[in-house]
Parts: structure tokens; sequence; C-alpha cells
């Protein structure tokens, strides 16, 4: 636009706003990020993920392609398989009962591999996810799920090594920078109107993408669409999350799309904070449910722990956690499988119950009815199919007869001491209703025309998740569309 003092304004500072920034500066565009957060607190969602992408791989070559430094006895012990574009299109499809949106999927499974490698050369370090997605068993280690690699340091590790690349190419950053209105004229958007210091200010620019995020953090919106309950879920993330960016769109007529009751959702720690807390980042999480089994308020099963790979249950399992009494549930242990569990279970800020027998177990579970929680362990224990073999690298099919609530897989009896048990709750990461875009990213109105100079990426953006959700798949689909979103923009400014 002539005389604005910037080609392209991205709004948000997470994975997909930073992917975005640094795309429209390799298109040649003079960019301006605006962060709502101080700086020490920046990076959206993103700072607080694990660091998984999910992508297309072909197998050890390709892993070494992101891990360059796999040692010898990594590459000897593993079987880190491939996945095919073929299989996270049907991941994408039976997560979201085939309600995403089909041209969205192609392109963030096409894409997905070349975007990882844009992104290693931007300067983000990827390692094998061992603990993870591959466990050791007989020896070896065997990945499974599709998901292989994460960043090194986790969220915000990506987030560290994204700034550090916006920065080094020379992208402007403005924190404390809260967007609350796009400027819009006759030829489209012009730019953002900002409050900085309690100050208005408008801002012009000849395109802008918003990448803000969804509204997990915005209690009224939760409980409005998500429905009763959902502001009392922790937030697994930043604070600043509060539907911004799509309100901004929906004001100049945007269309909205997707699973605007649905979210991305897990077990969380029963007593962690209200919002995300950085230092421990993803570590509240609680995946490993499928080596043991949950138990309500009430003392009952209420899911099949081991109805698939923690990697395509826990996003949905949050939700169920939610609708039980109190809003909790406890995950019940034995040692057989005790050294099995992530990480997350080691943190010093953990809620833990430890005891040597099941009954002195089920009378330190806070909340719980004591009786029933006994006999479902023992009614547990007394249908598991004893005579299959458990791996807990594939679907084992040592599941459980006889139960109301079936096991499907990975069911150990609970009957070796020491026992343990953790308090989860239900903490919300992302929702799934946002903007409807087209395949360059642009912000569509009500005819699904695109609106001029607006786009829009990452978790604000609507037809991509419904119902559930693939582990890895939201950081992928940040930085693809993000990528596409800044091309995008940057092109438009140059023929505007």
């Amino acid at each position: 636009m002539k005389n604005a003092p910037y080609d392209v304004i991205v709004v948000g500072a997470g994975n997909a706003a930073l992917c975005a920034a640094i795309s429209a500066q390799e298109q040649g565009a003079k960019v301006l990020v605006l962060e709502r957060a101080p700086q020490e607190k920046r990076g959206g969602n993103s700072a607080f993920t694990g660091g998984g992408f999910r992508m297309v791989y072909k197998g050890l070559e390709d892993v070494k392609k992101f891990v360059p430094d796999l040692t010898a006895d990594e590459i000897a012990s593993t079987d880190f398989g491939g996945y095919t574009r073929e299989e996270y299109l049907d991941d994408l499809g039976r997560m979201t009962e085939y309600r995403i949106d089909p041209e969205l999927a192609e392109i963030l499974v096409d894409k997905s591999t070349e975007t990882a490698e844009w992104l290693r050369k931007k300067g983000v370090r990827f390692v094998p996810r061992y603990g993870a997605q591959a466990y050791k068993h007989e020896g070896r280690f065997q990945f499974f799920g599709g998901l292989v690699v994460e960043v090194v340091g986790a969220g915000l590790g990506l987030s560290e090594a994204e700034f550090k690349a916006a920065e080094k190419q020379g992208i402007t950053i403005r924190y404390n920078a809260r967007a609350t209105s796009l400027l819009y004229g006759r030829a489209g958007v012009e730019g953002v109107r900002l409050v900085a210091d309690r100050v208005e200010e408008d801002v012009r620019a000849g395109a802008v993408v918003l990448a803000c995020g969804g509204f997990e953090a915005n209690r009224e919106w939760r409980t409005s669409y998500l429905g009763p309950g959902w502001d009392l879920a922790k937030v697994r993330g930043t604070r600043y999350n509060t539907g911004d960016g799509i309100k901004m769109a929906l004001d100049i007529g945007a269309l909205p799309c997707g699973n605007w009751s649905g979210a991305h959702a897990d077990p969380w720690d029963l007593n962690a904070p209200e919002y995300g807390d950085r230092d421990i980042g993803d570590a509240f999480g609680k995946h490993s449910f499928l080596f043991g089994i949950m138990v309500n308020a009430n003392g009952l099963r209420f899911v099949d722990e081991g109805a698939d790979f923690s990697i395509f249950t826990y996003a949905k399992y949050g939700r169920k956690i939610l609708e039980q009494p109190a809003l909790m549930a406890w995950q019940i242990f034995d040692s057989k499988v005790i050294d099995r569990l992530r990480s997350t279970y080691r943190i010093k800020q953990v809620t833990k119950v430890t005891a040597n027998t099941l009954e002195e177990l089920a009378g330190k579970l806070e909340g719980v009815d004591k009786e029933q929680a006994l006999q479902t362990l023992k009614e547990f224990n007394a249908a598991v199919r004893k005579e299959v073999p458990f791996n807990p690298n594939i679907k084992d099919g040592r599941g459980t007869t006889g139960l109301t609530v079936p096991k499907s897989n990975w069911a150990q009896t609970i009957d070796t001491p020491p026992f343990e048990a953790y308090g989860v709750t239900c903490g919300i990461t992302f929702t799934y209703g946002g903007l409807k875009i087209t395949t360059k990213a642009e912000v569509v109105d009500a005819e699904e025309k695109p609106i001029p100079g607006l786009y829009a990426a990452g978790e604000l953006v609507g037809g991509v998740f419904y119902f559930n959700y693939p582990g890895g798949a939201g950081l992928m689909n940040g930085a693809v569309f993000g990528r596409v979103a800044g091309a995008s923009a940057a092109q438009y400014t140059a023929r505007r």
C-alpha cells in the first residue's frame, strides 16, 4: 500500500505467526509482528507445546535429514518406520470423522516434509521422539503413530529458534501490542488498530495475517460455544489467546467455520495452575493412561484407555474427564509399567499418591468412592486377557473381556506393588472453531469470496480439526499455513 510503513502486519507471535512473518520477509515484504504479550511471555501457545511435528517420512534416510547426528547405536537399536501421505490423510480423516476440509488436508500433508526442512534451515533442531513415540521392548525401539521427531527444547526451543530467525531477517516485533480491530476500506484490509500502554494507534499495511490463536483463554466464549463446565477447565497454554483475531475478522464480515463446540483438551494435572507455566510447559500433561486405568469420583472407569495410541486419543479425553463428577479422575498404575510412564509423570509439581496395597491406594484417592474403586480394580484384573502378549509399540490386542467399558489394548493386571495414582482434570489447549480460509490462506466472507488483504493461519483457522486430533498435527498445521499465508500476503502487497 502506498505510504504504508509496512507491507505485511502479522498479528500474533507463535509458531504460525512467525512462520508467516519469515515467509513474507523472504518474499521481499517489510514485516511487522504484533505480540500482545510482554517479551518475557512471548510465543503464544507454541511455547507450551511438547514440540512434536507430524510429517510424511520414508524411514531412516528421511529421519537423518532432520536429525543428522543420530548415533550408530540409535540407528542399530531403532525401527523408525515410516509415514506415508495416505496414512497421514487417513489419520486426519478418521480423527475428524471426515469433516476436515479436504483441500486444506492435502496441503497440510503434502507440504509437511518440505516445511519441516524449511524450519531446520531456519535453525530449528529436531531429535527422535523416544519415550513418547517409541518404547524399548525386547531390546529394541519401534516408532508408532506416525510422529517421529520433536524440537530440541520442546515448545520454548521452537519459539526461541523462530524468534532468532525472525530477528536475524530484520523483522520488527512489537510487544505489549494488542490488535483490537482491522482497518478496512473500499480496497480491503489496510492495517490494524492496536492498543499499547492504554493508547490506541493505527498502523497501516498492504496486508494483514491473523495468527493469534483461538479463544481457549476466554472463559465467556468457552462457556458460550463449548458448553457448561468449560469455564472451569485449566488452560494449558497462554492466557492471551482470547479470540481477538477471530472477532476482528468476524466484525468485517468474515465467515465462521469449523467445530465451534470442539476443542483440543487432554488429561492435565489436577492441581496445575489456571494458565500454562512456561517453566513446566507440556509436562502437566498425563498421557500414559494407556498403561493403566482411569477412575472417576464414583470409582468407575469411563473411557477405553487402550482404544488407540494415546497420540490419537489424548486430545479428546480431556473432554471426557470434564464430563465426570467433580471434573476430575485418577490414573492408576502398578510397578510393572511405572518405568514406561512418560517423563511428565516425574516432575516435582505433580498430584500423586503411592501405596503398597490396593486398599491403601483406594483410600488415598481424594474425592473418590473407595469401595467402588476397589471393586473396579478387582473386576478389571479379572477381565484382563493374560494369554495375549503385551507389546507397547503396537496395538497388541491384549484387552479385557466382559467389562461394560472395555480396554482394547495394553491391558495389564494392576496387582504388583508399589502402586501409583495421578490426579487429573481437563486442560484445554486450543479451540477448533475459527475462520474459513482458501488454499492460499485468504480469509473469506459470507459469500466465500476472499477479503482483500486478509490472511489467517494457525489455531484461529476453522475447518481443519473436528472432535479429535492426531498429535503433532497442530504445530505442523501452523507452520505449513503460516508459511503459505506469509507468502500470499507478500505477493498480494507486491501486486497492490
